[in-house]
């Protein structure tokens, strides 16, 4: 093991885990492991008693699903505002344009 990684302690439903993380990585993985561990409570809590590999497999599909999501809504934000600069820039141009009619010689 590197000298920059460390052991973060983790904890999913109620069970400790070990993790090596680099350290200026540890308060991302705490917090990815708080998010982690409320969605398999979420569905502990929604259904029948499932194994935890269940659980955390229905939680893996449900965190990917909502990333896709925001992934892509990101995608067709970017191609929004594509669009709008090709709008600005078209406007700027005709506005150039009609400025440079009506120059005085």
């Amino acid at each position: 093991m590197s000298s920059d990684k460390n052991t973060t302690e983790i904890t999913l439903l109620d069970r400790k885990y070990l993790i090596a993380c680099a350290k200026d990585e540890q308060d991302s993985l705490l917090r990815a492991a708080h998010y982690l561990n409320n969605k398999m409570a979420d569905i502990r809590h929604a259904g029948k008693v499932l194994s935890l590999e269940r659980l955390a497999i229905i939680a893996a599909l449900n965190i990917t699903h909502e990333f896709l999501n925001l992934d892509d809504n990101n995608l067709n934000k970017d191609a929004k505002i594509v669009q709008l600069n090709h709008k600005m820039d078209s406007a700027l141009a005709e506005l150039d344009t009609l400025v440079e009619s009506r120059k005085l010689p």
